[in-house]
Order: structure tokens, then C-alpha cells, then sequence
């Protein structure tokens, strides 16, 4: 009789003793997943960031152009540019004005693509290609964390 009560009585005492932990594990799984992702996400960009470094010819780190925008004003004026480019079918804007509003959106896709370290080819294409090579950089702008549009 009485190794059954020091049975209960451990049994008892072990289960308050654990229950914190397991109040604690129940509070913090459900925000587990998305911590693993978010590192997972950060690991993948410091990975790439390597590679990139890595991957370059020239040992020393280019350096920053002074006379550049930042990259804040560039996605500014990269949202700008596309609302114009993206309205102007809708209003019937002339051919000309077509034109420079997609040869500046280009050139801030350099720019961006520039300071942020990502490949680009819009200068040596034309047509339909330089249309998908646009469509890919900015996925891989976006990708990277700049919000092209509003």
C-alpha cells in the first residue's frame, strides 16, 4: 500500500514538474515553421551574397559609384516609371513618349540590378527578348526585396 502512494505521489510530482515545459512547447510550435523559414531564407541570401563574392574575378569589392542614387530613390522611381509605362496604353500616349518611359524604366533596372549585385542584359537585347529579360529582373529584383510596384 504504501509503494503504491509513492507511486501516485512521484507520478503527481513529475507531471507538475514538467507541465511548464509542455505549456511552453504548446506556445511555441505554432511559431517554429516560421522562424525555421525565415532563417532558411536568410541562410539561402548569405549563401548567394558568397557565391556571388566568391564567384567574382576581381578579388577587391568594386567600388560604391558616389554619383549614383540610392537604392531607395532607384524603387521610387522604378514604381514611377512602371505606373507611366503600364498607362500609358491606357492614355494613349505617343510613340516617343513610350519610348523614354521604357528606355528610363531600363535604366533604372541597370541601376538597381548594379547595386544589388544581379546580372543583367537589357543593353544587348531588343524585341521580345529585351520584354522577358525585363519580366526577369524584376522578378529577381523582387526576389531580392525591392517592391516594384504600389
Amino acid at each position: 500500500m504504501a509503494i503504491a502512494h509513492i507511486v501516485v505521489l512521484s507520478a503527481a510530482l513529475l507531471t507538475l514538474l514538467c507541465l511548464p515545459c509542455v505549456v511552453a512547447a504548446a506556445v511555441c510550435a505554432d511559431d517554429l515553421p516560421l522562424r525555421r523559414r525565415r532563417a532558411r531564407r536568410a541562410d539561402q541570401r548569405a549563401l548567394r551574397r558568397l557565391d556571388r563574392a566568391f564567384g567574382a574575378e576581381d578579388p577587391l569589392p568594386a567600388l560604391v559609384d558616389l554619383d549614383a542614387p540610392a537604392i531607395e530613390q532607384i524603387a521610387r522611381d522604378l514604381r514611377r516609371l512602371d505606373h507611366q509605362r503600364r498607362n500609358c496604353r491606357i492614355t494613349q500616349q505617343s510613340e516617343q513618349w513610350m519610348a523614354a518611359v521604357l528606355y528610363a524604366y531600363d535604366q533604372r533596372l541597370t541601376l538597381a540590378c548594379r547595386c544589388l549585385d544581379l546580372p543583367e542584359d537589357l543593353d544587348r537585347l531588343d524585341g521580345f527578348d529585351r520584354e522577358l529579360e525585363r519580366l526577369r529582373i524584376e522578378s529577381e529584383l523582387q526576389a531580392a526585396g525591392l517592391a516594384l510596384r504600389n
